[in-house]
């Protein structure tokens, strides 16, 4: 190989390598993200969460800008258990945010989550009122949210499995679109479409033409419609209503009033049915009926117990899990339980019903 042509190879190389150790350093100069990982991690000490990576968070500007994190765990500040532990997540960044414009996020990844209740719960409970005249932040997400392969669970048992969701743009005052699907413990297939519009009403998180729509298999479906706020911690309200339809016993009037927690009472949800042979006027506390849900599809055998909290039910049939009963009453006391975590059940009167296989 002539001389010259070699003597131009190299130059040739040598100008690339320059190029690929310049794009690097410019990845790291321009995400800095030591920058963002302690972003995060403040914004995360703000409402009483710890946030940790396994590894230091990884820039890359190609195809796009973003941040690559490993190893996400989630915990109450001083708590041992995490509420949420992730293999993977990936936060892509606009130029005008990695170029020092403010800190806007395009889209969060985060793959193989796995969300514990009770850790949930335990944060929740915890937190403080929002203080008077300090509105809620809504983040600010251009482009939207996407988990895969997510799992809730509650302790060592998993209610929720496969879970997927997509969500669309999250920017105030512009509808949200959310999209979950996920399967029970039995296996039985869950899907949730929600629409909302997010707003700041003063110092409340405002959520306006709320749109639900819930199924479970193909035997059962939810829609509702109303409204709901925010004020932080257990202080939130909603009001919605509409239909539950049921293949096998046909259609219901629901109404759901969601009122805030205070010092005598936990958050509670006033649940109304009314339909063919079917009626409920029931008081709830919504983190136990979550569990009490649970235990009535439990894959190791349903438990029957009467729904946390008061009210009466009449049901000429019901069914959950493998459970069928006829004819059954429940009638609750007007005591409901001070803590949802350790409520002892409230005294029933149960009329006799006729338990089916």
């Amino acid at each position: 190989m002539p001389r010259r042509l070699r003597l131009t190879l190299l130059a040739l190389g040598g100008f690339a390598l320059a190029l690929l150790l310049a794009a690097v350093i410019a990845v790291y100069i321009l995400l800095q993200p030591e920058r963002f990982t302690r972003m995060l991690q403040s914004q995360a000490r703000s409402a009483g969460l710890e946030l940790n990576l396994a590894s230091p968070a990884s820039p890359t500007l190609f195809p796009r800008p973003a941040l690559d994190l490993d190893g996400i765990t989630l915990n109450a500040a001083g708590a041992g258990a995490p509420i949420l532990l992730a293999a993977h997540g990936q936060l892509v960044l606009p130029w005008h945010t990695v170029l020092g414009g403010p800190t806007v996020i395009s889209q969060l990844h985060i793959e193989s989550p796995r969300v514990d209740l009770d850790a949930l719960q335990e944060w929740l409970a915890a937190l403080p009122a929002q203080p008077n005249g300090v509105p809620p932040n809504i983040p600010r997400i251009d482009t939207g949210v996407s988990v895969s392969r997510g799992s809730v669970v509650r302790g060592n048992q998993v209610l929720l499995g496969n879970v997927s969701l997509e969500a669309g743009s999250l920017v105030s005052g512009q509808p949200f679109p959310l999209s979950v699907s996920a399967a029970t413990a039995a296996g039985t297939p869950l899907r949730l479409r929600l629409s909302a519009t997010p707003r700041i009403e003063g110092n409340a998180l405002q959520l306006d033409n709320i749109t639900l729509h819930l199924s479970q298999g193909s035997a059962t479906t939810l829609a509702l419609t109303g409204n709901a706020h925010w004020h932080g911690a257990a202080d939130a309200a909603a009001n919605l209503a509409g239909k539950l339809d049921q293949a096998n016993a046909g259609q219901y009037d629901v109404s759901l009033l969601l009122t805030p927690a205070d010092q005598s009472n936990p958050l509670l949800l006033a649940l109304k049915l009314d339909g063919p042979a079917n009626h409920a006027d029931l008081r709830l506390p919504p983190l136990a009926l979550v569990h009490w849900w649970s235990q009535l599809d439990n894959p190791q055998g349903p438990q029957l117990s009467v729904p946390p909290g008061s009210g009466h039910a009449e049901f000429a049939q019901f069914q959950a899990g493998g459970i069928s009963i006829e004819g059954l009453t429940i009638r609750a006391g007007a005591a409901v339980p001070a803590a949802a975590a350790t409520a002892a059940a409230p005294a029933t009167k149960p009329a006799a019903g006729k338990p089916s296989p």
